[in-house]
């Protein structure tokens, strides 16, 4: 039986997936809005890699209109952006496009797990549990089924063994109620072939949306590197609960037996919009060839967060793009991009 694992973020990419927005319901009268950021974020990718958008049927020419090409100057990536129409339901493809996974001859094939909407919070989403499957006949890539709901935003991987995941998240009865720990780690090594899952017991406190994902928590930066939130303000609601976070990265080591080296980012983001408040989190960024894309709020504290995370990538460029729109829906830059690794070639 062929063995595949999901390689690291970091790793070289052929693209980028992303799905516009749409849906009225939840965005409201920030679509617009957040039609140009998510356009901005696909021109900042496209400065290192491809990029191809999925709109839904009959909002492709709205979709080009405001992507346009690209940039072209950024990190030396071929650029472009592309768009396809597929049907879909909502436009969180690190949820409900396919995990990417690689076997030792550099063979790709794509992991279809099960979406439900993070716990059935809208409806419908029959199109979105089915993207995945769409996306891999379109991509020519080979299909690996799974019956297990995960969404890519609840782990992050360091490509040689280890999975970092959110009790918080995959124990939640919404999700795989039939599923104990020892079941989802199971199927979690199977499909994405990692050897060791870290669990942390908390995501965001605020994260009502993902019950928790861990890429607004922290991410792999590197092997044995990982990056975490971590609020600096006593009264932060995840103050404590990211400390808590911290000392299981601290008292854990990685597949291969390595202690973990943490890279905090104290800052964090507050701004209004649409008449409330909305928290930006600087660790749902994107790494792209090349670069790493960060969602920003326009605020102080971005360029402080911006110059940690250039310190955890080193040699790639660093952009922020304003997300508010975004964080309004729930989300940030990485929940709304998915990888697609290069199939490697001998020689």
């Amino acid at each position: 039986m062929t063995e595949f694992r999901m390689p690291a973020e970091w790793s070289q990419h052929e693209g980028c997936l992303m799905a516009w927005p749409t849906r009225e319901d939840l965005w409201g009268s920030v679509l617009a809005e957040v039609k140009e950021e998510y356009a901005n974020v696909a021109r900042a990718i496209a400065a290192f890699e491809p990029v191809t958008m999925v709109a839904p049927p009959g909002f492709g020419a709205e979709a080009r209109a405001l992507c346009g090409n690209g940039d072209s100057d950024g990190g030396g990536g071929e650029g472009g952006v592309t768009v396809i129409e597929l049907p879909l339901d909502d436009s969180w493809f690190r949820d409900s496009a396919p995990l990417f996974v690689l076997d030792g001859d550099g063979n790709r094939a794509g992991v279809d797990f099960r979406f439900n909407a993070w716990g059935r919070k809208h409806h419908p989403f029959d199109s979105d549990d089915r993207i995945s499957g769409l996306l891999l006949e379109h991509l020519g890539v080979d299909r690996i089924p799974s019956g297990m709901i995960l969404e890519g935003g609840a782990i992050t991987v360091d490509g040689e063994g280890t999975l970092i995941t959110t009790e918080q998240c995959l124990l939640h009865p919404n999700r795989n109620p039939g599923m104990n720990r020892d079941r989802i780690e199971a199927e979690l090594m199977s499909r994405l072939g990692v050897t060791k899952v870290v669990w942390l017991p908390y995501g965001g406190l605020l994260d009502t949306e993902t019950d928790g994902h861990v890429d607004g928590v922290c991410a792999f930066a590197a092997p044995g590197t990982v990056v975490i939130s971590l609020p600096s303000d006593p009264d932060h609601p995840d103050y404590a609960r990211m400390r808590a976070n911290r000392a299981v990265l601290e008292a854990t080591t990685d597949a291969r037996g390595r202690r973990l080296e943490i890279i905090e980012v104290p800052q964090t983001a507050f701004a209004d919009i649409a008449d409330g408040e909305i928290e930006v989190s600087y660790l749902n960024y994107y790494v792209a060839n090349g670069g790493v894309v960060v969602p920003v709020a326009g605020v102080p504290q971005d360029e402080e967060a911006l110059a940690v995370i250039a310190t955890a990538y080193p040699g790639r460029k660093v952009v922020g793009v304003r997300a508010l729109a975004i964080a309004f829906g729930g989300g940030g830059v990485h929940c709304i991009t998915q990888q697609v690794p290069a199939v490697r070639t001998a020689g």
